[in-house]
């Protein structure tokens, strides 16, 4: 499975992946704007992110893409537009597998079971999370939670937001 979480540190999904891994102790990184630049402004020091010489937001996106095993791209629509869409475009330019995990009226579950078999199919160790910012999809934050314990930390001891295997 996954050994690290990387992530650009935008809100919404982005700080929704960096957020879990600080929950479990887990390894975390990735590149963020020069300035720690988010639309809220500066990225919290907890994040263990690392500048790259520009302000420009692409610049990251790419290098979170290039850097990592394989992305994931959250949104609540079905359609990838903007930011999103420019991480695919990147994850194509490198060769790199990507996933597009939008929110659906199916099972709450199924995305969890989905990332997992992507994560597994491609041997995934550095996993990117990307997706859309809270700004522009409310809630993306709390489900992409969601989906990266179901996913990853789901055990006896923490049963995930949505309750462990079999729930939703």
């Amino acid at each position: 499975m996954i050994e690290k979480l990387i992530s650009g540190g935008q809100t919404g999904a982005d700080i929704a992946a960096l957020d879990v891994a600080l929950r479990h102790r887990f390894p975390h990184g990735g590149w963020c704007p020069k300035g720690r630049k988010s639309l809220v402004g500066p990225i919290p020091a907890q994040y263990r992110l690392i500048e790259t010489p520009s302000s420009d937001y692409l610049q990251r996106t790419e290098w979170n893409v290039r850097d990592s095993d394989g992305t994931v791209v959250f949104t609540l629509a079905a359609e990838v537009t903007g930011g999103s869409l420019k991480t695919i475009v990147f994850a194509k330019k490198h060769k790199k597998p990507c996933l597009h995990l939008p929110r659906d009226g199916g099972s709450l579950f199924a995305p969890a079971l989905q990332l997992q078999e992507f994560v597994k199919q491609h041997g995934i160790k550095r996993l990117n999370v990307a997706g859309s910012r809270e700004s522009k999809e409310p809630g993306i934050h709390q489900w992409v939670m969601g989906v990266l314990e179901d996913a990853f930390f789901w055990s006896e001891n923490h049963p995930g937001l949505l309750g462990g295997p079999g729930e939703g």
